[in-house]
């Protein structure tokens, strides 16, 4: 009878003891995830984003692991969003302008508002995405929005006035196309990638785009001068997200530290993309490229021509005309 009760005893002991080793080991494990990035790994962009990746596993202890993988070396830009839904990468950061149709609430971001910079083009894409929360964006966790400075034209020919864009061919995505051809020049869509080559080789007679792009993008090699038409200055807005399978898997205290930290990288893109913005105008004027200002009336010439493309949204997407008047509200607010 003792020996039974024993054995008893010990079985209870030894299995308490497994199931305690075995929670252990389940609580050691950290969570592993792959990180997408279309940009260059010594683009200014994938640092804070990779920034953004070492304080979440700082924060959580090592908790929680990520693999970064630049260069489009996991998804390429266009897949990007769409390889984050299904699981190839856990995480991915790249832009909505480069599947244009899919995100027409995001869109109104990206008209040309004549933004003054990145960082607020930043919380304006933030904000922005908080109020309307579009029905586009439910198939992930949003962790952070992040938006260009003034997007400007970037030409292998002087573009001094109107007329001279007309019929030029112009790299331009998503509503930056629409633009293009507002102001005359015929848009040509391509990734961010293979426009130094299309450049170069003539497929392009220009592109448009922030100052980043003729350093972060070496494109200053292949183009001679800049019109800075900030009148019709439009951002592209880019994305961080999670998959929503791995979002729903964490445990509530690993969520909170993901929220916390990517509120404050809204901002930090923001201020990476206005340094990288000067210091591509100081690469492209290195270089000999000429910076074209336009004068107010010829400004005031750009911004009548692209207002078809902002009345365009309005009656076309619904509660457009609040898309764009929140726009300009958040404008205000985010420049002070």
């Amino acid at each position: 009878m003792i020996k039974r009760i024993s054995m008893f005893f010990w079985a209870i002991v030894i299995g308490i003891t497994l199931t305690a080793t075995s929670a252990l080991s389940a609580e050691a494990k950290p969570t592993k995830l792959t990180f997408s990035i279309f940009f260059p790994p010594t683009h200014g962009q994938t640092k804070a984003a990779m920034d953004w990746a070492k304080e979440v596993e700082k924060l959580t202890d090592n908790k929680v692991q990520i693999t970064v993988f630049p260069g489009g070396t996991l998804t390429k830009a266009p897949q990007c969003y769409s390889g984050t839904v299904k699981g190839i990468s856990d995480l991915g950061f790249s832009l909505f302008a480069y599947t244009r149709g899919r995100f027409p609430v995001m869109a109104a971001v990206d008209l040309p508002m004549g933004y003054p910079n990145g960082k607020v083009a930043s919380r304006v894409a933030q904000e922005f995405a908080k109020t309307f929360k579009p029905k586009e964006l439910s198939d992930v966790k949003v962790l952070y929005l992040h938006a260009h400075g003034p997007g400007l034209l970037h030409t292998k020919k002087p573009v001094k006035k109107l007329e001279d864009i007309k019929g030029m061919k112009i790299r331009a995505t998503g509503l930056s196309a629409k633009i293009v051809k507002a102001l005359g020049g015929v848009p040509v869509a391509m990734p961010q990638g293979g426009t130094y080559e299309a450049l170069k080789k003539g497929v392009v007679e220009g592109t448009f785009g922030p100052f980043e792009v003729l350093k972060g993008w070496k494109q200053a090699e292949v183009i001679k001068y800049t019109t800075e038409c900030y009148s019709v200055g439009y951002t592209t807005t880019f994305f961080v997200v999670m998959n929503l399978d791995k979002w729903n898997a964490l445990p509530a205290d690993i969520k909170k530290i993901f929220d916390e930290v990517s509120d404050k990288y809204t901002d930090v893109h923001g201020k990476v993309w206005d340094s990288t913005d000067q210091e591509g105008k100081k690469y492209t004027q290195s270089l000999g490229n000429e910076i074209i200002s336009l004068s107010d009336e010829e400004s005031a010439r750009w911004r009548k021509a692209v207002e078809p493309v902002i009345n365009d949204y309005i009656a076309n997407t619904p509660d457009g005309d609040k898309h764009i008047k929140k726009i300009k509200e958040l404008m205000k607010k985010c420049s002070k």
